[in-house]
């Protein structure tokens, strides 16, 4: 279990570092930077690489929302829901305090949103709460449902982290002028805590969100997918 959790600490440090870091490193950097699109590609490519490098540990969840569908789903044991739930915030901290730290070493440096999600005031394109809470529910669920159809054991064996990878490329390339791009509370939370905005009043909706996504995705599956057996070896 100790060799679980660290994977899933690591993973989600990664994914958060590398996926957040480009946003608020290199987004706008010089002056166009790597913008959306960059951004988007970032976070697709850095968790489809770490899939493959943890997947065979922990199963490569980096997400509590996406631990607690495959629960749901039958292909992990409900009793780890919890400790992953917790190495993968620590994660996700560990690594927004690493990248205060980096980006408080430039001259000016003001934290502003941080990469931070939110709605109303505090998302990119001024999306109200109800728009945000859609647009998660919805990316989340399907997300859900693309991570159980590539692992399903029709999918020939090794593509599962290329298209859940690409998939969250396309997700984020949809809804990061909306919420910033959440889908994963344990990014909303590491990301919050530096934020100089109110993001920390607004991440309820970044748990519940995501967490009721993730159960109606699963639900959808089971209810057309084909039956699955076998344990999950990859996933988010």
């Amino acid at each position: 279990m100790f060799k679980k959790l660290t994977a899933e600490f690591i993973g989600t440090f990664w994914l958060v570092f590398i996926g957040s870091g480009s946003g608020i490193l290199a987004a706008t950097f010089p002056q166009i930077g790597i913008g959306i699109v960059g951004i988007s590609f970032s976070a697709g490519i850095a968790l489809m690489a770490m899939i493959y490098a943890i997947g065979g540990i922990s199963g490569g969840h980096m997400n509590p929302a996406v631990s607690v569908g495959l629960a749901i789903a039958g292909k992990f044991p409900a009793a780890q829901v919890l400790p992953y739930a917790v190495a993968q915030v620590a994660g996700a901290t560990a690594a927004a305090a690493a990248l205060y730290l980096i980006a408080s070493g430039k001259a000016g440096f003001v934290p502003g949103g941080f990469g931070a999600n939110g709605y109303g005031e505090l998302s990119p394109g001024g999306y109200s709460l109800t728009a945000a809470l859609v647009t998660e529910v919805v990316l989340m669920a399907l997300f859900l449902f693309v991570i159980l159809g590539s692992i399903h054991a029709r999918v020939p064996a090794g593509f599962a982290p290329v298209s859940i990878g690409l998939s969250l490329t396309a997700i984020n390339l949809v809804s990061i002028p909306i919420t910033n791009t959440s889908l994963n509370p344990a990014r909303s939370t590491g990301l919050a805590l530096f934020a100089d905005t109110a993001a920390l009043s607004q991440l309820w909706l970044f748990w519940l969100a995501p967490m009721l996504g993730a159960v109606i995705g699963t639900l959808v599956w089971k209810a057309i997918g084909e039956g699955d057996t076998g344990e999950i070896h990859v996933s988010n």
